[in-house]
């Protein structure tokens, strides 16, 4: 966040709460959001509002129709089934060049990411969930220590997060599944078998698709 003050300071505040709401489903697809509303609710004037707005609509999370408000979009079926192509092939390549050292801290890392995950489902916490799940990926990507493949993971991570808010119910009522996938990825990162890590990604990111997409889609879908 800007450590400037005056006009810049409040649109960026601005910016920072309303895309986190839009991230964490808080402002779900086809939403209207108006000035006014988010003005009074967020206690900035309009201003910082509007500035606001063209940012995110320039980032593809809203479109703005003058004198009526932003309507927050979704993403397509492309959009989904190539946000999953991408998180594959950089998690798998990760995965695969990932040092011995590397490998066993992470996977015991991981222990307890997914100890935290079965206590979120416990309690039906899918935000937690799915803050524990994007670290829990991003970890397989940072196995391959390099820096430009955790770059471009970052810039998924945002679409990841909308999508699978979007798709939290699905995501609770096969959460007992969802473990036990993940527990295979950690035990064939720890083993090194980065043929059945890859096997075991596919399948997870395609059982873990919206139940209204997922045989539809081209590729292997979206999910944890």
């Amino acid at each position: 966040m800007s450590a400037q003050t005056g006009p810049l300071s409040a649109a960026e505040r601005t910016y920072q709460v309303i895309r986190r709401q839009i991230l964490d489903g808080g402002h779900a697809p086809g939403t209207m959001l108006g000035e006014a509303a988010l003005a009074t609710e967020i206690g900035v004037s309009r201003t910082p509002v509007r500035v606001a707005l063209a940012r995110l609509q320039d980032e593809g999370w809203i479109r703005i129709y003058p004198k009526r408000g932003a309507v927050v979009q979704g993403i397509d079926e492309r959009t989904i089934a190539e946000l999953a192509d991408a998180r594959y092939l950089l998690e798998t390549t990760a995965v695969e060049r990932a040092p011995e050292a590397l490998r066993q801290r992470l996977a015991s890392s991981f222990d307890e990411l997914i100890t935290q995950q079965r206590a979120a489902f416990a309690e039906a916490d899918v935000a937690r969930f799915i803050e524990l799940t994007l670290e829990f990926h991003r970890g397989f990507v940072e196995a391959g220590d390099s820096q430009v493949m955790l770059e471009m993971y970052s810039l998924l991570s945002d679409r990841h997060r909308f999508a699978l808010f979007m798709n939290s119910s699905h995501l609770l009522a096969r959460c007992d599944e969802i473990i036990a996938e993940q527990e295979k990825l950690v035990e064939h990162l720890r083993s090194g078998d980065a043929a059945a890590f890859a096997d075991t990604l596919r399948g997870h990111i395609a059982e873990n698709s919206s139940p209204s997409q997922g045989a539809r889609e081209a590729g292997p879908g979206f999910g944890p």
